[in-house]
């Protein structure tokens, strides 16, 4: 139905107004303020809602009642317009009801509109995790007293555990592990704050990234151009040497990783750098396995995860032989 219309201007109009508790209160659209201000009534069920005390100091009377929907529409006759400032909860009760009728054919349904006050951007069920930890931080026995170190392990695990779904192609594994994998950055960051001498938090792991990111991308955000990946890698590199001021090309690259992602990093540095060293002699399979891991990494390949996936096929050979594929 048209609102202009003159069977719109019998009915009349319902506004539901909804706003996310993630945006400060008092931060509204302005299509909501202007329902808001022309609204014959504004009606809300909560009246401890974040929203009254900014709407009321706008100078917009609110109604503390919770309207059944026959109620509502009746508040409408004529021609009125009833604007329901949202609980939290969506009032479902509500527009379940007015489903009802407006389904029933039985009545004239006024104009209903649902009006998104204030609205969530990307990234904010973030905040929803911050608040999430804080609280299980403050008041879970186990969680309280966990430190560092203690969640190191953790860190690994869901790391191998991520790695796997992606190998296994596992769309819902994969949404899943990523959660557990920005958990920990999370509960960390939460630890973190606590620390006497050097505390920080998640703002500021967020904030370090996001400049890092920036720095390390000047062909994005600042005057410089790559139209490659190589060109892009070689941006990245040479920032990040400016930013380390690294002695050695081997600073930096942690040493209790897995031993064939060490040596292809290793390779990887090296190769980059443009230094010729010799590998080491010796005898034995470690030696045998790093000069394998420098071939896959000159040649492309990621040694680690090519043993995976051979790995992974003896693994299916072993349980054929036991007859479970029977």
């Amino acid at each position: 139905m048209n609102a202009t219309s003159p069977e719109a201007a019998a009915t009349g109009r319902i506004v539901l107004l909804t706003t996310s508790h993630r945006v400060a209160p008092g931060l509204l659209s302005w299509p909501a303020w202007q329902a808001l201000h022309g609204a014959d009534r504004v009606l809300c069920a909560d009246g401890a809602h974040p929203q009254l005390p900014y709407l009321r100091e706008a100078g917009i009377t609110v109604d503390e009642a919770a309207p059944s929907a026959e109620e509502l529409i009746d508040a409408c006759a004529g021609g009125h317009t009833v604007v329901v400032v949202a609980t939290g909860e969506g009032e479902p009760t509500l527009t379940d009801g007015l489903a009802r009728l407006a389904g029933s054919g039985r009545i004239q349904m006024p104009d209903l509109e649902l009006l998104p006050a204030s609205y969530d951007l990307p990234g904010a069920r973030l905040l929803d995790l911050v608040q999430v930890m804080d609280r299980i931080r403050a008041e879970c026995p186990w969680s309280s007293q966990q430190t560092h170190k203690g969640l190191a392990k953790y860190g690994i695990e869901e790391a191998y555990e991520l790695v796997e779904a992606i190998e296994d192609g596992d769309r819902e594994e994969l949404r899943e592990e990523l959660g557990d994998v920005l958990l920990q950055v999370v509960f960390h960051a939460r630890i973190a704050e606590e620390d006497p001498q050097a505390p920080f938090s998640i703002d500021d792991v967020a904030g370090g990234i996001v400049t890092k990111l920036i720095h390390r991308h000047p062909h994005v955000f600042g005057d410089e151009t790559a139209t490659t990946p190589e060109e892009v890698k070689e941006h990245w590199l040479r920032t990040k040497a400016v930013e380390k001021q690294r002695e050695s090309v081997t600073e930096g690259i942690p040493l209790g990783q897995p031993g064939l992602a060490l040596a292809s990093k290793l390779a990887s540095r090296v190769r980059t750098a443009g230094l010729e060293v010799p590998l080491p002699s010796g005898e034995g399979v470690g030696y045998e396995l790093l000069a394998m891991a420098v071939r896959a990494e000159a040649a492309g390949v990621d040694p680690e995860a090519a043993l995976r996936v051979a790995a992974r096929a003896y693994r299916d050979a072993v349980q054929a032989a036991e007859g479970l594929f029977a």
